[in-house]
């Protein structure tokens, strides 16, 4: 069996979750979905950051110790996720001992290479992005180019990860494998970072207790990049003193958003090298998610809360846009109206009113009993041709391009109704072969559609009469012409999708 091992970055309990965080989050879970049809062993990891200075003061804030305020806020996310229907099989928290020894494991192997040295350190620092920039990468007024807030000038004795030496290194390797930063346009600008010239970065605080004390030195504790990345490794068991962790690493997808590409496809790689552990598969790389044009975020005080959009719109209706709506690697532009626009067109008109119209007829010509498909049908060209287009897209980290192919199909079967108008007809054997075909090019939507809206896709899969759990079925085999079983009980039921008016 083959293993799929996935990743979304870990998220900042300085505050509850967001859509952002959904984003990527139903990203991921939809991905790793499409392979459990293909019949992956698959573990899909997500959870939460907790150190560093932003959570210090957030705890501060809120007049509570460090652990007690992400103790009150990493289980939200946790909840989140379960109200968006998220498939994790992992929730990592950055204050577990299992991190703790998979941090303090990555860090003394770097140290023991070499590449970790005391240094002094003055610079700019944006809090918020936990980073240092040069007054060149600064906006007027010495505003953080992501955050758009003045950095503070921090100096101190630091220790430093010598990241300048792996310049050449990392070329090389990505130089071996074109495809290991996807969309390519996202790769590009990684390689122009690269060859721009790398900076040693700093890795350790004395200023600062809310962290993991570096094993060499417990005067410093590690912050950020040794911290948050190593997460990845802490969830399949580095550090536990085997190589048990090896069974799952390399990770197939890191998906991120595009404004930490330096920390993942630069630091993340450069200390993987020095540690003597091999590099990830992949790194998927989304654009934002921007709600009036600027890019969502806590800082920015423009979140929208994910699960007040699900009582809108459904649960269901909400993946699908968060999924259909961009091709990943694009920036995209949250609007109400545009989900809305989204919903009525895609599954309120097309989907929901397939489903409708081939319970009616069913239920009116053949006694609500579904029907044998023939095998001669045009739709099964175009539920071949579907089910290709669909899972190429998948498998470059593309649901929206993979949920328009599926689609395809949800317009070809309404368009071969519209041609052959069985509600016309008397009931007979011509009517019974078309609403067999509509039935069967259900059947394959049902397990196409699946990673993106599990819950729709098993409705439709027991109003068509199918037994068992659509999320069963194994691909490719499942998605082959011919399989709907005649003689079902076919149940028209509510509407899946009633139309919304603003």
């Amino acid at each position: 069996m083959t293993r799929f091992y996935a990743t979304t970055p870990i998220y900042y309990v300085n505050a509850e979750p967001h859509l952002g965080h959904a984003y990527t989050t139903i990203i991921g879970d939809a991905i790793t979905r499409w392979h459990r049809l293909l019949g992956d062993d698959v573990k899909y990891l997500t959870g939460t950051d907790e150190h560093g200075l932003k959570i210090q003061q957030a705890a501060d804030a809120a007049n509570m110790g460090p652990q007690e305020f992400t103790d009150s806020i990493a289980p939200k996310f946790a909840e989140a996720w379960t109200r968006l229907n998220i498939a994790n099989d992992d929730f990592i928290r950055t204050t577990e001992p299992r991190h703790k020894a998979a941090v303090t494991e990555l860090l003394q192997r770097c140290y023991d290479a070499g590449d970790i040295e005391l240094d002094t350190f003055a610079g700019k620092y944006c809090v918020p992005c936990e980073e240092y920039y040069t007054d060149d990468e600064l906006g007027e007024g010495d505003l953080c180019p992501i955050h758009q807030r003045q950095v503070e000038y921090f100096e101190e004795e630091n220790y430093f990860f010598r990241l300048s030496r792996f310049e050449d290194r990392l070329l090389d390797w990505y130089s071996k494998r074109p495809n290991a930063m996807i969309p390519e346009h996202r790769g590009n600008e990684v390689l122009g970072l690269i060859k721009s010239g790398l900076r040693d970065f700093s890795i350790s605080r004395t200023s600062l207790e809310w962290g993991i004390p570096l094993p060499w030195d417990s005067k410093h504790v590690t912050y950020v990049w040794f911290d948050a990345l190593t997460n990845y490794l802490s969830a399949v068991g580095f550090g536990d003193g085997t190589d048990e962790y090896k069974k799952w690493w390399p990770v197939d997808y890191h998906l991120i958003g595009k404004d930490i590409v330096r920390q993942h496809c630069v630091y993340w790689p450069a200390m993987l090298m020095s540690a003597g552990v091999e590099l990830p598969k992949q790194w998927a790389i989304g654009g934002w998610l921007l709600s009036g044009g600027e890019k969502m975020s806590k800082t920015s005080g423009n979140v929208v809360n994910p699960l007040d959009l699900i009582d809108d719109i459904g649960l269901d209706g909400f993946r699908y846009y968060v999924l259909a709506e961009t091709p990943y690697g694009s920036d995209g532009d949250f609007t109400y109206e545009g989900l809305v626009g989204r919903y009525n067109s895609d599954l309120a008109n097309n989907l929901g009113n397939l489903m409708a119209r081939v319970a009616t007829v069913v239920g009116k010509m053949c006694d609500g009993i579904g029907t044998a498909p023939a095998g001669d049908s045009p739709l099964a060209e175009a539920a071949a041709t579907a089910f290709a287009e669909t899972a190429a897209q998948w498998g470059i980290a593309q649901p929206s391009r993979a949920l328009e192919a599926t689609w395809q199909l949800i317009r070809a079967t309404n368009a071969h109704l519209e041609t052959n108008e069985p509600w016309k007809s008397e009931p007979g054997p011509d009517v019974d072969a078309v609403m067999g075909d509509a039935l069967e090019a259900l059947r394959i939507v049902a397990i196409l559609a699946s990673p993106a809206m599990p819950e729709t896709s098993q409705a439709i899969w027991e109003r068509i009469g199918m037994t068992g759990n659509v999320i069963d079925q194994r691909l490719p085999a499942a998605a082959a012409w011919g399989q709907y079983a005649p003689g079902s009980t076919v149940i028209k039921g509510d509407a899946l999708f009633p139309r919304i008016k603003l």
